[in-house]
């Protein structure tokens, strides 16, 4: 009840005013223990972020009237002291969430997420069996779930997913339902292509999508009509305010559009004010009418229907050492 609270409240506030960021997912570490080969978000060596630089940012995050910070990575859960980073959250009234791959979760490390204080907890799952794509599988994680059902006094979502080479996606319906039984809420995503974009979904694809969206609103109301535009390889007309509303912080602590489109604004979070989020949250992003990144879509609901984005931007591709790098330019 309490958490239901709070969450009415960040919706209020965000709905009232659109001079703060309402979400940000922040990188603790980006340091995987798995390779799932559609994910560019992750590397096998780096480092944890140290906790006090961790704390300083998340205390600008809710000096800038943030209001769910979402630690995302890599794998969270590689954090030593990702308790200290979960109750620092909480310590300034903010909604603390979580993204993890959930393959470090133990009775044990699940009390010790309680007694933080976390909110939401999230978790995909690509497959039935483990592949080549994707170790995330629920014949892995399914005692995973079964401790969280049993242990877990926040909120648990499981997303089953389609697109990106996943091989069978009947394999979303079953980890869907298998979620519903444990008691948790069933969402679907659809993967992106390595540059954060759409690619249009297989009639076999489409179908195990509808059969999922329906198997959502019967468990867990969310704004994500996007999707279905997203299915069909469609391109999106909405105002993106990713670098305002949301916004991405990486292991280097720079502020980012989101996950796909790193290095714009890139400026270091302790020097972002409240008049770049007032200019991120008037620039159009070219990306936009292709983008699939879902937070980015749910969070500018909150303002689809007012304040035309009057200040271009274009991100262009370039290719750097082998690898594909975002440039954003912002201009009148």
């Amino acid at each position: 009840m309490t958490r239901r609270l709070r969450e009415l409240q960040m919706i209020a506030g965000g709905a009232v005013s659109t001079g703060h960021p309402i979400m940000a997912h922040i990188i603790p570490i980006r340091r995987c223990n798995l390779a799932c080969t559609y994910c560019n978000e992750y590397d096998d060596f780096s480092k944890p972020v140290p906790t006090d630089t961790m704390v300083a940012r998340l205390n600008k995050l809710a000096d800038l009237g943030t209001r769910i910070i979402t630690f995302s990575g890599g794998e969270p859960l590689l954090h030593p002291d990702l308790d200290i980073l979960i109750a620092t959250i909480r310590k300034r009234g903010r909604i603390a969430g979580m993204i993890t791959n959930g393959y470090n979760l133990m009775p044990d490390r699940i009390q010790r997420l309680n007694r933080a204080g976390l909110d939401h907890l999230q978790i995909s799952i690509d497959n039935v069996m483990p592949d080549d794509v994707s170790k995330k599988s629920l014949k892995v994680l399914d005692k995973k779930l079964q401790m969280l059902a049993e242990h877990a006094e926040f909120h648990v979502n499981i997303n089953s997913v389609v697109g990106g080479g996943i091989h069978n996606p009947e394999d979303a319906l079953v980890v869907g339902k298998r979620a519903v039984e444990l008691g948790f809420s069933s969402t679907v995503g659809i993967i992106h292509d390595g540059d954060g974009q759409l690619r249009p979904l297989g009639e076999r694809e489409r179908n195990i999508y509808h059969q999922m969206k329906a198997l959502e609103k019967r468990n867990f109301a969310r704004f994500n009509g996007f999707q279905d535009a997203i299915a069909a390889g469609q391109p999106n007309d909405w105002k993106c305010r990713a670098g305002a509303r949301y916004m991405y912080i990486c292991e280097d602590g720079l502020v980012h559009y989101c996950s796909q489109q790193r290095g714009y604004p890139g400026k270091p979070l302790p020097e972002y004010t409240l008049e770049d989020v007032r200019r991120e949250y008037n620039t159009e992003k070219s990306c936009a009418p292709l983008c699939t990144v879902s937070c980015v879509h749910q969070i500018s609901y909150f303002d689809f229907w007012r304040d035309p984005q009057t200040i271009k931007s274009q991100v262009t591709e370039e290719h750097h050492s082998g690898k594909l790098v975002k440039i954003s330019k912002a201009g009148e």
